[in-house]
């Protein structure tokens, strides 16, 4: 089973995955550690990745899923995956994910990004992600806004785990 968190920059997908992961006993990925030195370049300069630079990180990430797959790794991936192309790509006919929606308001996902440190995501970056977020219908919808554990509990439940 394969677990993927997508949501804006801001919505928690790092730290929701890494507790739920660790909670139900399988691996935590993050995408961001596949992105190009290009792209992470790109985003320390403060400029929003087009679909261009999304590309590739796209398909290394669903290269990661076959390999997680076929080695039957069960895994939860913490994935922007903001366009329903990039899904279509993550997802695609694969069987046994579980596609997840973390929500939260842009005021939310630009106040949590501020208070990061070291990390290349900026906070001005934050609206580029709300216009390319094209919202999933068939997706595991959750608030993101409440605590960590309650937004735990609720994947858990939601997934039967």
């Amino acid at each position: 089973m394969i677990i993927l968190l997508m949501g804006v920059a801001g919505a928690g997908k790092t730290a929701i995955g890494r507790r739920l992961a660790a909670e139900i006993g399988i691996s935590f990925h993050d995408a961001d550690a596949f992105h190009s030195p290009a792209n992470v370049d790109k985003m320390r300069r403060g400029l929003p990745l087009d679909d261009a630079d999304r590309a590739p990180w796209i398909l290394a990430l669903s290269m990661a899923i076959d390999k997680w797959k076929s080695a039957g790794e069960d895994a939860v991936l913490a994935c922007s995956a903001l366009r329903a192309a990039h899904r279509d790509v993550l997802l695609g006919d694969r069987k046994d994910i579980h596609l997840v929606h973390l929500v939260v308001p842009p005021e939310v996902a630009r106040a949590r990004v501020a208070r990061r440190r070291g990390h290349y995501m900026k906070q001005n970056m934050i609206d580029s992600q709300f216009e390319a977020l094209e919202p999933p219908e068939d997706a595991l919808s959750v608030d993101a806004t409440a605590p960590p554990d309650a937004i735990v509990a609720r994947i858990r439940s939601m997934l039967g785990r």
